[in-house]
């Protein structure tokens, strides 16, 4: 994989106050004061020796992942040896610390380390306020129609009563069948029919194609979160746990613009994949047996003679013999974070997040705990994105969807094509809860307080577009 770059950095908002600037610089401290205390509990516990448990720990996570290779990528006598490995690794790291005494200092500086997390998360998320990113409380539409699908997550549409409180707040509902349906197609008549609010209560990949509809003609588009994920309604802050409560929005709602993807036409509101899970997915019998038919397909898929061998270009930077490439409707904040799990930071930015995946070997499984640095991962963010292939067509999951498109496959993003009407009150936008700023923590915690509000130290104006930096901006290289 080449290229190189600087990952984009989205602007927040800046704290209002000589107040707010102290209590983003307190948190600041804290966060690093945390850090040391992690650092310097297993030191106390163990010296120098302690470098040596670290190295104990890196072994047993490198060891596991060999171990989670060996699951996925072979059979028989290889994959069980794998799950062995896999229970072995983290049980024998456990014992050797408990037999040291050092298990209480490693999970004392592991509560540290997360605790210092938290608080550099709250050194650099904007101060309490109206995001700089909603307009003024919305006009509320005159015929608002909504699409819904009561099969979609278990049948949440039924149990949340929703047709009876959509019909009852004013709207048009219209349910779709058991064939299938054209929901674009629908969204269009309705359109047409005079609807000046397009909404969708029903998984991801539904919401991408009545989007689309609701961007071409600049009309509001709302979301119910009834699917079975709804990682788009995640990311816009609303409550996955009481769909009907996104209806407060035909009443009481903003609009916020967010970007979309494009993928050789094809719509995405959250990404397109493509290679080893793209295939998974599109067997017939992944979506009653998903365990199952996964551990079946993915050993041809990562290792067989018919595995996918990607190319991908994005700006200067190119990548080959890839088994898997995620692009994303702005990027997730991280390849892994376990307080944040698939989440993005923001729909605004105006750029595509890109993961490159290329494991072939078990010593190639076992650096990838390194991350970016492994050289089997690649993370980066640009406009447009081509992937190629040495097939006419390649499998594709579009939010979820399986589909086969033309190679080579165009991604690009269009930034702030779609208004989204969210209700005023819901329990969290993921857009103003920035992930932890090491280097960004320390200038906080060891400079003053900027003056102006803290505009200075917190990145600028509110507003302002990550998309003016350079084409591709790169994470990790190989």
């Amino acid at each position: 994989m080449e290229g190189q770059g600087a990952q984009a950095r989205g602007p927040t908002a800046a704290p209002s106050g000589p107040a707010a600037g102290r209590g983003h610089v307190g948190r600041a401290r804290l966060a690093l004061l945390l850090l040391l205390a992690g650092v310097l509990v297993p030191l106390v516990a163990a010296g120098l020796l302690s470098v040596l448990w670290l190295l104990v720990g890196l072994a047993g996570l490198s060891l596991l992942a060999v171990g989670t290779w060996w699951t996925l990528a072979h059979t028989g006598v290889v994959r069980m040896a794998g799950v062995a490995l896999c229970v072995f690794a983290p049980v024998t790291v456990l014992a050797l610390y408990a037999a040291s005494g050092l298990l209480a200092p490693a999970l004392l500086a592991l509560a540290l380390w997360v605790l210092a997390e938290v608080a550099a998360r709250g050194a650099v998320a904007p101060w309490p306020g109206p995001s700089a990113r909603e307009h003024e409380p919305a006009e509320a539409p005159h015929d608002p129609w909504i699409l819904m699908n009561p099969r979609s997550g278990g049948g949440k549409v039924g149990r949340f009563h929703l047709v009876d409180k959509a019909r009852a707040a004013g709207a048009r509902v219209v349910l779709l069948g058991a064939g299938p349906q054209d929901a674009a197609g629908l969204a269009r008549q309705a359109v047409s029919e005079g609807a000046d609010l397009l909404a969708v209560a029903g998984g991801d990949g539904t919401q991408a194609l009545v989007a689309e509809v609701a961007a071409r003609h600049d009309l509001p588009f709302m979301v119910i979160p009834a699917g079975t994920r709804n990682h788009f309604a995640l990311d816009l802050g609303l409550d996955r746990d009481d769909p009907a409560a996104a209806l407060d929005a035909l009443t009481d709602g903003v609009d916020l613009r967010v970007d979309l993807g494009f993928a050789a036409g094809r719509v995405f509101v959250n990404n397109a994949s493509f290679g080893t899970y793209a295939a998974v997915v599109g067997e017939p019998a992944y979506r009653d047996e998903k365990v199952q038919t996964t551990l079946q397909t993915l050993p041809g898929l990562l290792t067989g003679p018919d595995a996918p061998r990607l190319r991908m270009r994005a700006g200067d930077t190119r990548a080959d013999e890839l088994q898997a490439l995620l692009v994303s409707n702005n990027p997730y904040r991280r390849a892994v974070d376990s307080a944040r799990l698939g989440r993005r930071e923001r729909l605004d930015s105006g750029l595509l997040g890109l993961l490159c995946v290329r494991v072939r070997t078990t010593a190639q499984a076992a650096r990838i705990v390194r991350g970016t640095r492994s050289g089997s991962l690649l993370r980066l963010t640009a406009r447009e994105v081509v992937v190629e292939a040495d097939t006419d067509t390649v499998p594709a999951g579009i939010d979820g969807e399986h589909v086969l498109l033309p190679t080579p496959v165009v991604c690009r993003i269009a930034p702030a094509a779609l208004r989204v009407r969210v209700p005023r009150d819901r329990p969290g936008t993921a857009l103003s809860r920035p992930a932890a700023d090491w280097p960004r923590v320390t200038r906080l915690a060891l400079g003053p307080p900027a003056s102006g509000g803290g505009r200075a130290a917190y990145g600028g104006p509110p507003g302002a577009r990550a998309a003016r930096s350079s084409p591709a901006h790169q994470t990790g290289r190989r």
